[in-house]
């Protein structure tokens, strides 16, 4: 029988397959049916930065309220709609889930400042959390803003919440970055346990009739693997901390592929909201049928084995594949 447990954050897990931040949270029993089709550990949905500060300044303004305040400063906060539910409800569903489960359940907050916030991570350690992921979401729309002060603030903020806790931290980033092996290795230095590549920049459209903005999802395919594969087996045993990849796990191929580069786990959510919590049963069965007939005893004997380090032409992951990407194809008129 193949041994499918893997490491991940200090958490040993029975195997590599990860559901990520999304909806699937939300629901005790949906976490129970996750934990049942053999989901290794459960990432919460993401508590906000705007979620919090906007909490706050409600609070100060009832509370507070003179002559020379504004009402209207609540207001200049984004609507956030479904993720309105305050930070309490969050804290509270995070105990629910960790009575109702033996897996471990990996806290999520997403921001980008420093600030009073982020002193919400010790109150999701307090409130029984394995680990901490940060879910770094920003677009650095100002000209003025330099690639080195962006640095600098991600930085400072892994600091600041992995001076408060205790539990591992996990920092979750987007793929656009001038020198990804550096902020990488930086993170990693200032106090982040694991890389969790890549979040998922969600694009809004037009609406060409009434001339407006739509914000709508867009559920990822595997063909959204490319990006973080290549990454992680280009940054596998030079970073001091563990990879997670997330992005594009839809089969049993995603997850395999994802060890081979070098990740301790595959995170997934899009597969599972389409296709419900029994799919994973599904992926781990086909995992370890594979794993059987091309002669793995266990997911460690794989990871990294596909990495730049472990390859004979390591250039093949980099500009050098460029050329052959392009030869790939044939145009016959």
């Amino acid at each position: 029988m193949v041994d499918l447990t893997t490491t991940y954050l200090g958490l040993k897990l029975k195997n590599p397959l990860v559901a990520s931040a999304s909806p699937l949270s939300e629901h005790v029993e949906t976490v129970r049916q996750l934990e049942e089709a053999g989901i290794a550990a459960i990432v919460m949905y993401s508590l906000f930065e705007e979620q919090i500060i906007h909490e706050s300044l409600e609070l100060d303004h009832y509370l507070e309220y003179r002559k020379d305040s504004s009402p209207e400063a609540i207001t200049y906060l984004p609507d956030v709609g479904r993720y309105s539910l305050g930070s309490d409800a969050y804290i509270n569903q995070l105990r629910r889930l960790k009575k109702a489960v033996s897996i471990p359940i990996i806290g999520s907050l997403n921001g980008v400042s420093t600030g009073g916030w982020i002193d919400y991570a010790k109150k999701i350690e307090d409130a029984g959390a394995d680990a901490l992921e940060l879910n770094i979401y920003y677009l650095p729309f100002d000209p003025e803003l330099s690639s080195t002060k962006l640095e600098d603030t991600y930085a400072q903020l892994v600091s600041d919440i992995k001076a408060r806790i205790k539990i591992p931290l996990a920092v979750k980033l987007g793929p656009y970055f001038t020198g990804m092996a550096s902020v990488c290795r930086r993170l990693a230095e200032v106090g982040a346990d694991g890389l969790v590549l890549f979040n998922r920049f969600y694009q809004p459209d037009f609406e060409l009739e009434e001339l407006e903005i739509v914000p709508n999802l867009i559920l990822s395919t595997s063909q959204e693997l490319r990006m973080p594969l290549r990454w992680i087996a280009l940054l596998y045993g030079h970073i001091q901390a563990d990879f997670a990849l997330t992005s594009g796990i839809h089969t049993a191929e995603d997850v395999l592929k994802a060890m081979m580069a070098g990740a301790r786990v595959a995170m997934m959510a899009s597969e599972l909201l389409k296709r419900g919590p029994g799919r994973a049963a599904e992926i781990l069965a086909a995992l370890e049928c594979w794993m059987i007939e091309h002669g793995y005893e266990s997911i460690k004997q794989m990871q990294g084995s596909m990495s730049a380090q472990a390859m004979r032409e390591p250039h093949a992951l980099r500009r050098s594949n460029y050329i052959k990407v392009l030869n790939s194809f044939r145009y016959l008129p």
